[in-house]
């Protein structure tokens, strides 16, 4: 299966914010939208980076309070993975293992087009072993 198909079923929308907006702000869009990750972006359109909860609580504990009234471009990470609407979720679910990550934006002529998580995925893996259990047991029982 493709990655096109994964956002086909969940949407194409990206959530944002901007590198100059403050980790507050990020912490606000992260529970707002029930997220884990965003993506950091000046326009909404070119990929920046991508700021997570994890990058949050890595760098907490060096800042402390003081890291919330600070750009998210501080503590974001900015050469992020992405793949392609035709990349195979084969290849992302490797990638995501390899790397250690739960996110990935999905590029298309250098444009954001979605984000894939780890929970996508999972959902997509769970999803094609039921559909062949459901052809396995009309296999049986004919």
């Amino acid at each position: 299966m493709r990655i096109s198909e994964i956002l086909r079923r969940k949407g194409p929308g990206v959530i944002t914010i901007a590198p100059d907006a403050s980790v507050r702000e990020l912490l606000r869009v992260l529970a707002v939208h029930n997220v884990g990750a965003v993506v950091v972006s000046a326009d909404g359109v070119v990929l920046t980076g991508i700021a997570s909860e994890r990058d949050v609580v890595r760098r907490l504990h060096l800042a402390g309070a003081g890291l919330l009234e600070q750009p998210v471009s501080a503590i974001m990470t900015a050469v992020v993975h992405t793949c392609s609407p035709d990349d195979r979720v084969e290849t992302l679910n490797a990638t995501m293992t390899e790397h250690r990550i739960r996110h990935l934006p999905v590029v298309a002529d250098g444009r954001m087009v979605g984000v894939v998580s780890i929970g996508d995925v999972v959902k997509n893996q769970i999803s094609e072993l039921e559909n062949e259990r459901e052809h396995l047991v009309r296999y049986l029982h004919g």
